[in-house]
């Protein structure tokens, strides 16, 4: 008997574009999986003085990436069975032939194991990403960025929020493994511009003064440089009254160079509350929040699978659904939320995010192929300047869907 699940998929992925996959010779996701990734292994594998047999088990991987097929996970690694039903039609092949999403989510499930990091032993819950993340707080660029915070202290607080919510949203570009090791275009070094800016709407959904009740999710991307002005934004809705609580969800584990887990947030908690002026005042706010329960961080496994929003179970999706608004963050929520495919950039945001469960917004600094909801006239001018726009992390995007299964509010506010 068939997979009548698979069978059911592809029916529902007829007449859609493609999804992305690393195939195609100088695309961008071919580069991250024959660069990028590559280039990880080596900088975890001198991360830490790892023993033989992980190091020998990352020489491994990298081969099988560059000259090999996927490989299933070993026996006896607690969720073999899981991926092997998640993956089953792509085992056995070349990894650039799978879906970008698929294969870049494998790859980092199959680093954690390399290095032992889910098995009994030495290495067991050792994140191999800790290095970097921690390197990163201990920054001056970090340091500068806490010592402006003393600037918006005294402004009006409509001012205050449209910066945070930039902060917010340029934090993305402090991304470890965008960074890469190949040098290339620094993300700050164009001009920075917003594709699609729907922060009217966002706010008008979070007015001030919310009630006790109102709830904002905030599903959270990179940590160091995106977490803290995460954490400051939701210092600033619970305090002005745009939330009565926020509920932020983070990884449950390590995953992707620099996505924020539990640990993450607790140590850019630490880094505020340590810092003089406005931001430690702020680092103590948050740390009382989290204590009385007004900020409640919260984990899923599924925020590590390989799967779109489209397919998020039942809990979280009850969850969401009672949310104010649910903010998104980053590259990969967005290629989840909307799916990751070669879309056309004028579809339609609300339409691509019909199923998520309540009204929810994006923010994101482009470094991967897909974006939809634009303007004609703006990807026209997009594409004419020449520029690598899509992938280079000098330009971004709010965008909202306000209504479950609507229309955006932002084609009124356009019209009105």
């Amino acid at each position: 008997m068939g997979d009548t699940r698979a069978t059911s998929r592809a029916g529902r992925d007829r007449g859609l574009p493609p999804v992305i996959t690393c195939r195609e010779p100088g695309s961008f996701a071919r580069g991250v999986m024959a660069e990028r990734h590559p280039a990880l292994i080596g900088q975890v594998r001198e991360a830490f003085p790892y023993g033989p047999r992980q190091r020998r088990a990352l020489d491994a991987l990298l081969r099988e990436i560059v000259h090999g097929v996927v490989e299933p996970l070993a026996a006896g690694s607690p969720d073999r069975e899981v991926w092997l039903e998640q993956g089953r039609e792509h085992f056995g092949r070349p990894w650039f032939e799978a879906p970008f999403l698929w294969a870049e989510s494998y790859f980092y499930r199959r680093l954690l194991e390399a290095v032992g990091y889910v098995e009994e032993g030495p290495w067991q819950g050792i994140d191999p990403f800790a290095p970097f993340k921690r390197a990163e707080l201990r920054g001056a660029t970090v340091e500068e960025e806490l010592r402006s915070l003393d600037d918006l202290a005294g402004a009006p607080a409509d001012k205050r929020a449209t910066a945070l919510l930039q902060a917010s949203l340029w934090g993305n570009r402090a991304d470890l493994g965008f960074r890469g090791p190949t040098g290339g275009t620094a993300p700050g070094a164009a001009v920075s511009r917003l594709v699609a800016d729907d922060s009217a709407v966002l706010w008008s959904l979070l007015a001030p003064e919310a009630p006790a009740t109102a709830t904002v999710a905030v599903i959270a991307d990179n940590t160091g440089r995106e977490l803290i002005p995460d954490l400051v934004l939701i210092d600033h809705l619970l305090e002005h009254g745009h939330a009565g609580r926020v509920v932020l969800h983070v990884k449950p584990g390590p995953y992707y160079v620099s996505d924020a887990t539990t640990a993450d947030v607790v140590d850019c908690l630490r880094r505020l509350g340590r810092a003089p002026g406005e931001a430690g005042a702020i680092g103590g706010r948050v740390w009382e929040a989290m204590g009385d329960g007004r900020l409640d961080v919260r984990t899923h496994a599924f925020f590590c699978a390989p799967f779109p929003y489209e397919r998020m179970p039942e809990d979280l999706r009850a969850q969401f659904g009672t949310a104010t608004l649910t903010i998104l963050k980053g590259d990969l929520n967005y290629r989840r939320l909307v799916g990751d495919r070669m879309w056309p950039a004028t579809t339609s945001f609300a339409d691509l995010t019909a199923h998520f469960p309540g009204a929810v917004a994006a923010l994101r600094t482009l470094k991967s192929d897909v974006v939809v909801g634009l303007e004609p006239r703006t990807l026209d001018s997009l594409e004419r300047s020449g520029s690598a726009w899509r992938t280079s992390g000098t330009h971004a995007l709010i965008q909202v869907r306000a209504r479950p299964g609507g229309a955006t509010l932002s084609a009124s506010l356009r019209t009105g």
